[in-house]
């Protein structure tokens, strides 16, 4: 974690096409997958990082964690039986920045991944994305006709200050939906 509080303008420029490590073990409940990084997360090396982003108040008020986290406690994940990937893993200012080819070749790796590690679910944030990445065009939210090996499939909205769209209490229950599927 940098050494203080908020990154400057030529910080966060630097964080560009950084990436983040993934939290990924054999058998978790969920493997949440974000879209990319944005800067502020790569510049903090943590997942949805971003004041404003509303992955972790989701997570929380959606029953997945007994408490509100913080970025910089995403480790605590894995016990929970969570973890944290993304579908492209460069870091850009705004998920636009991303090609077709580079969401479709992150798809593939993220095929990949879920077919090594399976998790019971994998927890797509952001339909855009996932329509692309998977070639799935008409893919809408919650659970998906699709499996990835084993693992169920779920498209989530984008916990983003940006998808603004969605409120908090919105994405909270789209969050607490997948919750009861997977403890159902």
């Amino acid at each position: 974690m940098p050494a203080h509080g908020r990154p400057t303008r030529d910080e966060l420029a630097a964080a560009a096409d950084r990436t983040l490590p993934t939290l990924l073990a054999p058998g978790l409940r969920v493997l949440f997958c974000g879209i990319n990084p944005g800067l502020y997360s790569a510049w903090t090396g943590h997942h949805f990082a971003r004041p404003g982003n509303r992955f972790w108040p989701a997570l929380h008020r959606s029953g997945f964690t007994p408490r509100q986290l913080a970025p910089a406690e995403q480790e605590e994940l894995l016990a929970l039986g969570l973890g944290l990937t993304n579908v492209v893993e460069r870091a850009s200012a705004t998920a636009a920045e991303l090609s077709a080819e580079e969401l479709h070749a992150g798809g593939r790796r993220l095929v990949d991944d879920v077919v090594t590690h399976e998790p019971q679910w994998l927890a797509v944030l952001g339909v855009t994305a996932y329509r692309t990445a998977f070639d799935r065009p008409r893919a809408t939210y919650g659970e998906q006709p699709e499996r990835l090996g084993r693992t169920r499939v779920w498209v989530l909205p984008n916990p983003s200050g940006l998808n603004a769209h969605v409120t908090p209490p919105q994405l909270a229950a789209a969050f607490g939906e997948l919750r009861l599927a997977v403890e159902g």
